[in-house]
């Protein structure tokens, strides 16, 4: 009997112990699109749906030879990173990804928590910025990490499309500025530009359901898609829908809204 093959990926992240983000969403996401998921933890965190209590970085040789054994038996076909945290670890990715060829990087610039924990370190961000956004395939940040990377303020459509392109001339990567929090809009706005290819990514708002861990699920999708053989601007185009209906579709789990991975798009 012929034995079916699959892809792999990787995730860079950290773990949520209430399982709603990080490590745990993307590996779920990977499962659920078809490819295998691997990891690389780089933190340990105590958190819930509500709030992160704790966060105990990853020594950087053991995140090292994580990555290491991965690329050794597993590689590979697309690579994600979520939470770095720390500058050591940063550099450690950048490093990484800057000797020899390299499958194609996405970058969530995972910065603070929506309960308003901090997730990357301030001494970081330079290195982030400089490092290893030229060396990424896509960045995917949400609205304040957008401002962040291109100083600039978002306060409509016109301004993400300002920022998106600012960030891709900036770093050399393309940029997708997710406008999920913009306000006073009834559809859920993306924006991606690649250098050439603008994309304006929109679905309806789904109101009062809580963002814990679609930032990393939507760039999980995005890395899964690159591994099935999509072309940027088309995993990019197809993580949208997947995400949407991810929300659309969610369960309850203890009264907290969680994301339903299991509809393939």
């Amino acid at each position: 009997m012929t034995q079916k093959k699959i892809p792999s990926a990787l995730t860079i992240a950290g773990s949520d112990s209430g399982g709603g983000a990080g490590i745990q969403a993307d590996l779920k996401t990977f499962a659920a699109l078809g490819v295998h998921g691997t990891s690389a933890v780089t933190c340990i965190t105590a958190q819930n749906p509500r709030e992160v209590r704790a966060i105990e970085p990853c020594a950087p040789r053991i995140v090292r030879r994580q990555i290491e054994a991965i690329f050794d038996e597993l590689p590979p076909v697309a690579v994600k990173t979520g939470m770095l945290y720390s500058l050591e670890l940063v550099r450690l990715v950048s490093d990484f990804f800057k000797q020899g060829r390299r499958p194609p990087l996405i970058v969530d610039p995972v910065l603070i928590a929506t309960s308003g924990a901090r997730l990357l370190k301030t001494s970081a961000l330079g290195l982030l910025q400089n490092n290893l956004l030229p060396l990424a395939a896509l960045v995917t940040p949400n609205l304040d990490e957008a401002e962040v990377l291109a100083s600039k303020r978002i306060g409509s459509i016109e301004d993400m499309r300002a920022v998106a392109r600012e960030i891709q001339s900036r770093y050399g990567c393309a940029a997708l500025v997710k406008g999920g929090h913009l306000r006073g809009l009834a559809q859920a706005v993306d924006i991606f530009f690649d250098g050439r290819t603008e994309l304006l990514l929109s679905a309806p708002f789904i109101k009062g359901v809580p963002t814990h861990g679609t930032g990393c699920a939507y760039s999980a999708a995005i890395t899964a898609y690159l591994a099935l053989g999509s072309s940027l601007p088309r995993a990019v185009e197809r993580a949208k829908h997947y995400i949407t209906q991810a929300i659309a579709d969610r369960l309850l789990v203890h009264g907290h809204p969680v994301l339903n991975y299991q509809g393939k798009v």
